[in-house]
């Protein structure tokens, strides 16, 4: 194919030129049991075996940003469709080639960064550029919405101990909307004592002596014991965490509740968040997710289409709690293919094939060195969580501001960009299979 001139912000340490994808070693393609000369083999048979169909437009998948803004702007100038002003109301411009794209965000919002706050102003303000924008789910966003919503509330036997199942992660949350929203001399006089704070929080006894009644009915004996163990865990050090940064109870629990009205509420500034969630897209041969998919949802997928199965996931979200997080949908934003998540075995990924679904584009599991293709039961997995946020980075030894885009491009390829990359990733099948054939023959 024709050299891609990529002509991107070199502000950010973007890459300049492109590697095709399969010639990045380990950091191209996930080896595990196989060298990558097999990894290599396995990926030209598939794409020699399958017929791609690819979107009409450029689709920009961004993933896993965790409350960080400066990660937002500096991926949405990866993608090469958004310019920056300086405008505070208005902090991005779309381009002549960001008016013909897609905008995927793959989930995970929240927690982790700087500010959860920030990152949803500067995301609605891209929004109000006219962008055309997909927001999923990810695993912290819906167990945010679960144990906020939680709060006050924890006499309910199957969701009385959603709040706590956020454990300390919560902490920096109802911080930042305490010192944001609650600082005003009226702001606490309607919340109770500390003891009553602390008991609308916190599981209540009877949820204790009842829930393993009601678990019992979706997960094994030892894992429901496991789970009530991390959720005393979670107990110790959300108070721990609280202390450390001199949050009371009644704080933490006064934060608790702005943060319903905030997102849960029709006037609250943050209420379209949850309504423009979703659990998955599809366009042409890729199925986008915030991690991944099991046997069950390619199932699903056989039987519903995307719009049905993301209706079906705005009522389980509206719903009890009980009922998503130990159901098979949930699955969709927190497998990693472990032993212990639900599987994805060869049934699944032959269904898949046979749907026309040959990609799975996902974050979720994070990487150090730009995007990375797995082969799972013979589809390919684009891994794209290039741990954006400032927070990740510091902790995996990362330098410099967090940067990275993933294009599925009309042509036919793929375009993996991130600034711990020196090059974009090239991925582009028919060159692939061309090669490959020009070796084959002798050419």
């Amino acid at each position: 194919m024709s050299p891609i001139n990529l002509a991107l912000p070199q502000k950010y340490g973007l890459p300049q030129s492109t590697q095709n994808w399969l010639d990045c070693s380990k950091h191209g393609l996930r080896q595990r049991k196989k060298s990558l000369h097999q990894c290599r083999q396995d990926a030209q048979y598939l794409l020699q075996k399958h017929t791609w169909t690819w979107p009409e437009r450029t689709t920009v998948f961004i993933s896993d940003l965790h409350a960080d803004a400066d990660a937002l702007t500096a991926s949405l100038l990866a993608s090469g469709g958004v310019e920056k002003t300086d405008h505070v109301d208005q902090p991005f411009i779309l381009n002549t080639q960001g008016k013909q794209m897609m905008f995927i965000f793959g989930g995970d919002f929240f927690d982790k960064g700087p500010s959860n706050l920030g990152l949803l102003r500067n995301l609605h303000a891209f929004i109000q550029t006219g962008a055309d924008v997909q927001m999923l789910a990810g695993n912290h966003d819906m167990r945010v919405l679960f144990g906020m919503r939680s709060a006050g509330n924890t006499g309910d036997v199957r969701n009385g101990h959603f709040f706590m199942r956020m454990g300390a992660k919560a902490v920096p949350f109802l911080h930042e909307i305490r010192d944001t929203y609650l600082r005003h001399p009226k702001a606490m006089q309607d919340i109770p004592d500390e003891a009553s704070c602390m008991q609308h929080l916190f599981p209540t006894p009877t949820w204790w002596k009842e829930f393993p009644e009601h678990a019992v009915t979706v997960m094994s004996i030892e894992k429901m014991q496991s789970e009530m163990d991390k959720i005393r865990q979670k107990m110790e050090k959300f108070k721990k965490h609280c202390k450390k940064h001199d949050l009371s109870m009644r704080e933490a629990y006064a934060a608790a509740l702005h943060w319903q009205y905030l997102f849960l509420h029709p006037q609250g500034e943050f209420y379209w968040f949850f309504q423009q969630l979703r659990l998955a897209y599809r366009k042409g041969s890729f199925l986008f997710v915030h991690a991944g998919i099991d046997d069950q949802m390619t199932d699903t997928l056989r039987d519903y289409d995307t719009p049905c199965i993301n209706q079906q996931f705005k009522q389980q979200m509206q719903g009890s709690p009980f009922e998503f997080y130990y159901g098979s949908l949930a699955n969709t934003i927190r497998t990693k293919y472990r032993h212990t998540d639900k599987p994805l075995t060869g049934k699944g990924g032959q269904q898949a094939r046979q749907l026309g679904i040959h990609a799975i584009v996902h974050g979720h599991r994070n990487l150090r060195r730009g995007q990375r293709i797995a082969l799972r039961k013979q589809l390919f997995h684009f891994e794209c969580d290039v741990t954006l946020d400032r927070c990740s980075r510091q902790k995996e030894g990362l330098q410099g501001q967090g940067a990275g885009a993933t294009l599925i491009h009309p042509d036919g390829y793929v375009l993996g960009i991130s600034t711990d990359y020196h090059a974009a990733k090239l991925f582009h099948p028919q060159s692939i299979i061309q090669h490959d054939m020009s070796i084959i023959s002798g050419a």
